[in-house]
C-alpha cells in the first residue's frame, strides 16, 4: 500500500542521488496569480523520472536485481532507470517508441542501457517490454502504476511543502499519472487545503478522459508534441489515485504548449520539453481559477529534442502574436508598398518577408496580392499595425 511512510522512506534514500531541485518565482507568466516554477527540468537526467526509478530500483529483492531490469518508456523513464540500474550495477533494458527524439535515445545508452526501439508509441513500447519481461525474466520498472514509483515521485511535493509552507495550489503534467499521484497523495495527507490541478496535452488526455467515463479506458489515437505525456491509457492505481485527490484536470493544445516553451527560454531562461512546458500553457491561458493563489507550476522535464526545437519556436512566436503573415490587395501601382512599409515601421513592426503575387483568380484586372511576414511585440501590437494598414485604405484578407 501507498504510505505517507513509503514517501518519507523514497525521501531519504534519494539524499545524494536527487537534486533538492529549486523553486523560482515567475511573476510575468500568469498575470493576478502569485507563480512559481520547481525546476524538475534541472533534476538529474533531465526529468523527476529519477525519484520513482531509483527508489524502486533499491526496493528490489537481490534475485530481482540478479535477473536484471526492463522499463519502457518515450524517453525520460527510461534515463531514470538506465542511471538508477548503472549506480546500483543493474543490468537494464529499455523498450522505447521509435519515435522518440534522437537526444533521450542517446541519452539512455550513455547510462549502460541496452535499448530496444519499437514501432508504434508508449503503449506499444510498454507491450514490448512485457514480453520481453514474460521471456527473459527481467523484472519490470512500470513508469507510473507502481507504488514505490509514485512514492518517489512524490518527494517533491515534501519539498514543496519545505519550499513553499503557504502554498495553495500546484499544477502538475499528467502523462500516465505516477507524477501527479504522488504529489495529490502527499500534499493532501500533509497539507489537505492546498488544490491539485493536473494539466494534459489536449491530443492525448487519456486520464481526463477515464474520469470523464468513470473508468480506466483507451484512447483510439493520441498526436501532441508532448511525447513525455503521451500515454493512450492511465494506470489503473494512478487513476484511483486521481479520482480521489485531484482537484480538477484541464487540456492545452500544442500551440499552447509552444508557446509556454517559448515564454520560459525567453523570461526564466529554462528549456523545457513539451510535457515540461504543460503546467505553465494552463496558468499562461487561463486554464484555471488562480487569481490571488500562490500556485507552483512543475516543470517536469527539460529533455526537448533540439531538432524540433525551431520549430516549436516559431509555434510559440505564432500562438503570442510575436510572428504573423498579413495579405493584403493591393492596386498595381507605383508606391504602394512604399506606404504599406511606411505604415508597419512607423508603429515598430519588422518586416521579414515579402511576396507579391500578380495573377490570382478572382482579382481585379490591375490589382495584385502582398503577402508580408512580420515580427511584432504581441497581438496588441499586431492588431495596431493592421487598424493602421486598413484605415489608409488597405484591404486586408
Amino acid at each position: 500500500m501507498l504510505t505517507i511512510d513509503s514517501v518519507y522512506r523514497a525521501h531519504n534514500v534519494l539524499k545524494g542521488v536527487a537534486r533538492h531541485t529549486a523553486v523560482i518565482p515567475a511573476p510575468k507568466l500568469c498575470e493576478g496569480a502569485e507563480l512559481y516554477l520547481k525546476t524538475e527540468n534541472l533534476q538529474v537526467t533531465g526529468s523527476f523520472k529519477v525519484r520513482g526509478a531509483y527508489y524502486k530500483m533499491t526496493r528490489l529483492t537481490d534475485e530481482e536485481k540478479q535477473r536484471g531490469v526492463i522499463a519502457c518508456s518515450a524517453g525520460n523513464h527510461a534515463q531514470g532507470v538506465a542511471l538508477a540500474a548503472q549506480k546500483n550495477g543493474i543490468k537494464s533494458v529499455i523498450c522505447l517508441p521509435d519515435g522518440a527524439p534522437i537526444s533521450k535515445v542517446e541519452a539512455t545508452k550513455s547510462y549502460g542501457a541496452e535499448v530496444c526501439l519499437v514501432e508504434g508509441v508508449y503503449d506499444d513500447a510498454y507491450k514490448k517490454a512485457l514480453a520481453l519481461r514474460d521471456e527473459k525474466g527481467y523484472t519490470f520498472i512500470h513508469p507510473f502504476d507502481d507504488e514505490d514509483v509514485i512514492a518517489g515521485q512524490g518527494t517533491i511535493a515534501l519539498e514543496l511543502i519545505e519550499q513553499l509552507p503557504e502554498l495553495e495550489a500546484v499544477i502538475v503534467p499528467i502523462g500516465g499519472g505516477g507524477l501527479i499521484s504522488g504529489i495529490a497523495y502527499t500534499l493532501k495527507t500533509l497539507m489537505p487545503r492546498v488544490k491539485v490541478y493536473g494539466v494534459e496535452a489536449a491530443g492525448a488526455s487519456s486520464m481526463q478522459n477515464a474520469l470523464q467515463k468513470g473508468g480506466v479506458a483507451e484512447l483510439a489515437s493520441i498526436s501532441t508534441i508532448a511525447d513525455g505525456i503521451a500515454v493512450k491509457k492511465p494506470g489503473s492505481l494512478t487513476y484511483e489515485l486521481c479520482k480521489k485527490y485531484v482537484d480538477k484536470v484541464v487540456t492545452v493544445t500544442d500551440d499552447e504548449i509552444s508557446a509556454a516553451i517559448l515564454a520560459l527560454m525567453e523570461k526564466h531562461k529554462l528549456v523545457t520539453e513539451g510535457a515540461g512546458a504543460v503546467a505553465v500553457a494552463a496558468a499562461m491561458f487561463g486554464k484555471l481559477d488562480l487569481k490571488g493563489k500562490k500556485v507552483v507550476c512543475l516543470l517536469s522535464g527539460g529533455n526537448i529534442d533540439v531538432t524540433i526545437l525551431s520549430r516549436v519556436i516559431r509555434r510559440g512566436l505564432l500562438m503570442s502574436g510575436r510572428n504573423c503573415q498579413l495579405t493584403i490587395e493591393l492596386m498595381d501601382k507605383p508606391g504602394q508598398l512604399k506606404d504599406v512599409s511606411r505604415i508597419i515601421a512607423e508603429l515598430g513592426g519588422n518586416v521579414t518577408h515579402v511576396e507579391h503575387e500578380r495573377e490570382r483568380g478572382g482579382t481585379d484586372i490591375n490589382g495584385c496580392y502582398l503577402r508580408i511576414g512580420l515580427e511584432t511585440r504581441n497581438f496588441e501590437h499586431l492588431e495596431q499595425i493592421k487598424k493602421a494598414l486598413s484605415d489608409f485604405g488597405f484591404k486586408l484578407l
